[in-house]
């Protein structure tokens, strides 16, 4: 009885001792072990292994080009924007003088026109989407998301230019200072001439607004914020706009307020594709459909004849509806109308 008895006794001890031997040995080998994805590679203690674990392939950069780290953001913001403007300015010259060689010498001067146009907006474009594939961020942060190009914004700016550049000058002539005049094309230089000076004005407009409203934009609203800006770069937009022959101050001034609505419609919607319909379209409406000058500028090939005559403060003279004083009051306007179709997006 007394050795049946210590033998039961030592049989949970046995046991127990075991157990604890097996869960010290499990510990050790759950909390030593580390996990590692489908290709071997070690994941950190907050990640979790996928299907599709494989190592991410980084260029190598000097380190003056590589995209800051969080606590560096503030500083370093601005470090690719010197570079972008030289590389674009390179880019526009090398690639303007093979255009040079490469037109025969008899390429009438309006194609000669429309390329370099489309050559501006290509190298300003260019730069910043391999800026966008070095900081590895979407090339839409700069304003001309892919996936929205052309779209509803697009053509509801197209509306826009049009009809209130129209209101613009109705008004103009409601004061007896305009006259729309007769038609100048017939035929077939109807739709051809059309189609070229759309072409035409929409790459000026893409040039000129990611120039001022894409990337630069971008790149100065992280350090000093969205408005100051804004107005930095309207206001060389307007000064730029100066040197066109027949511009006056307060043709420029025109010039720098529009700009002021394109940067207002880049804050509500997100991008500047309502911007680019708009001054194409606004543009187009001007030198094409109406005839008028547009910043100055006299193009040919136009539909109307229409003429302006009057006082300049009102007609804007030799700078076209641009230099009246009525294109304020239609920017109010025209903010207004915005602010109640566009309200302020809610964080």
């Amino acid at each position: 009885m007394t050795r049946r008895y210590l033998r039961n006794r030592r049989w949970p001890l046995v046991f127990g001792r075991w157990q604890n031997r097996y869960e010290l040995r499990f510990f050790l080998a759950t909390t030593n072990t580390q996990r590692c994805g489908d290709n071997g590679r070690v994941l950190a203690n907050d990640l979790q292994p996928t299907t599709n674990d494989r190592p991410i392939t980084r260029p190598h950069l000097p380190a003056w080009l590589r995209p800051p780290s969080k606590e560096q953001r503030q500083v370093f913001d601005l470090q690719f924007l010197p570079l972008y403007v030289v590389v674009a300015v390179l880019l526009f010259l090398v690639l303007s003088t093979a255009i040079e060689y490469v037109l025969p010498a008899g390429t009438p001067r309006l194609w000669g026109a429309l390329l370099a146009k489309a050559v501006l907006a290509f190298a300003m474009i260019a730069p910043a989407l391999a800026i966008s594939r070095i900081e590895r961020r979407p090339f839409g942060d700069f304003g001309l998301p892919v996936a929205q190009a052309f779209g509803k914004l697009f053509w509801i700016g197209v509306l826009w230019g049009f009809f209130f550049l129209s209101l613009l000058l109705f008004i103009i002539h409601a004061a007896g200072t305009l006259s729309y005049g007769g038609v100048a094309l017939h035929g077939t230089h109807v739709w051809k001439l059309a189609v070229f000076w759309a072409i035409f004005f929409l790459c000026v407009a893409l040039f000129e607004e990611f120039t001022f409203r894409g990337y630069t934009q971008f790149a100065i609203q992280q350090v000093a914020g969205f408005w100051p800006a804004a107005i930095l770069l309207s206001a060389i937009f307007a000064y730029v706009h100066h040197s066109n022959p027949g511009e006056t101050w307060l043709g420029t001034f025109g010039a720098g307020a529009v700009a002021l609505f394109f940067c207002f419609t880049l804050r509500r919607t997100g991008n500047l594709w309502f911007a680019v319909g708009m001054h194409a379209s606004w543009d187009w409406a001007q030198s094409f459909f109406y005839g008028v000058p547009d910043s100055g500028v006299m193009e040919p090939g136009h539909l109307l004849q229409a003429t302006l005559h009057g006082p300049s403060w009102l007609t804007g003279g030799s700078v076209g509806p641009e230099g009246s004083v009525l294109l304020f009051v239609l920017i109010a306007v025209m903010w207004v109308v915005f602010d109640r179709l566009f309200p302020k997006r809610t964080q």
